[in-house]
C-alpha cells in the first residue's frame, strides 16, 4: 500500500478563522484511490515550515506521495512552490505541466497556478491549489497514473516505453 500525507497550506486554517476543505478531500480521494494518508497537517503560508514538514515526510517518514494544498497563487505570502523546490532532489515537472493544461480546458485562470512536482528522495511532492475545486480537479486529472510513477520511483515497476 501507498503512503502518503497530506499539507494544507493555510493562514486562516492555520490560526482557526476557517475550515479546511480541501486537504481532507484531498485525503479522501487518496484513501479512495487505496492509499494510506498518514498525516493531514495544516500549516501558515511559511515557507520554513513547509521545507521543515517536507523533509520529515520524506527523509524521516518516508511517505511515497506528499500531497501540498494552497499557497500557490499571485499573493505574495504564496511561497509553496519556492518551499517545495528549495527541498527538491529532481524536477517531475510533467505533472504539473498537464494538471494546469487540464484546469485551462475548465479556466483560462489556470494559467495562473504556480504548482510545482518534484522528487525528493523517493517521495513525489505535488502541489495542489487551495480550493476544494481545485484539488478535486487536479488530483483527479493525475491521481490515475501517480501510482504507476510512485512504483517505478520505489523500484518496484519496470519504466516502459511508449508504443505508441
Amino acid at each position: 500500500m501507498l503512503r502518503a500525507c497530506v499539507i494544507t497550506l493555510s493562514d486562516k486554517g492555520y490560526a482557526g478563522q476557517r475550515t479546511d476543505e480541501s486537504g481532507p478531500l484531498a485525503a479522501k480521494m487518496l484513501e479512495d484511490a487505496g492509499y494510506l494518508v498518514e498525516e493531514q497537517i495544516i500549516l501558515p503560508d511559511e515557507p520554513q515550515r513547509l521545507q521543515k514538514e517536507l523533509i520529515r515526510m520524506a527523509d524521516e517518514n518516508k511517505v511515497d506521495l506528499v500531497i501540498t494544498s494552497g499557497g500557490t497563487g499571485f499573493s505574495l505570502r504564496d511561497q509553496t512552490p519556492e518551499a517545495t523546490m528549495a527541498v527538491a532532489d529532481r524536477n517531475a515537472p510533467g505533472i504539473a505541466e498537464y494538471m494546469r493544461m487540464k484546469s485551462a480546458e475548465i479556466t483560462p485562470r489556470a494559467m495562473l497556478g504556480r504548482g510545482v512536482s518534484v522528487l525528493r528522495k523517493q517521495t513525489l511532492i505535488i502541489n495542489l491549489p487551495g480550493s476544494p475545486k481545485g484539488v478535486r480537479e487536479n488530483l483527479g486529472f493525475v491521481l490515475p497514473t501517480l501510482q504507476h510513477g510512485l512504483e517505478i520511483l520505489q523500484g518496484s515497476a519496470i519504466e516502459c516505453a511508449r508504443k505508441d
